[in-house]
């Protein structure tokens, strides 16, 4: 819609890998994602998993879950001390540097027993702090 800006339009899609040049390899991938409802059971299974996370971190004392878990996503307050340290075995990050709030997040290959292990390591360094 700006004058001048249009003549370098088509190499802009092709920076912006908008023009695959064998987009049917990369088409492949999501005929098998939308066959038989693969992605809405991985999608289900990341947000039964996100659900698991909310109600075992609940348990901890000191840990508090602000926002209500819709998705595969978990918003919790956690000491920064405490983030820090969990974080060296698993990744996440801050969400608000200022509240000390952290986004966790699941997806299709997250199992209970990665839930278990996140959970008891938290727990652990909570405990840590008296």
């Amino acid at each position: 819609l700006k004058p001048g800006l249009s003549p370098d339009f088509k190499y802009i899609r092709k920076q912006g890998m908008q023009l695959a040049s064998k987009m049917r390899y990369i088409s492949a991938q999501y005929i098998a994602y939308f066959r038989d409802d693969l992605w809405k059971r991985n999608a289900s299974h990341a947000n039964a998993m996100a659900n698991l996370l909310s109600e075992k971190i609940r348990e901890i004392p000191g840990i508090r879950i602000t926002q209500k878990v819709q998705s595969n996503g978990v918003f919790a307050v956690i000491p920064h001390d405490v983030a820090e340290t969990v974080m060296r075995s698993y990744f996440f990050y801050s969400w608000d540097e200022m509240t000390f709030e952290y986004r966790l997040m699941t997806s299709w290959d997250t199992s209970p027993g990665d839930i278990d292990d996140f959970v008891r390591l938290l727990g652990e360094e909570m405990s840590k702090r008296g």
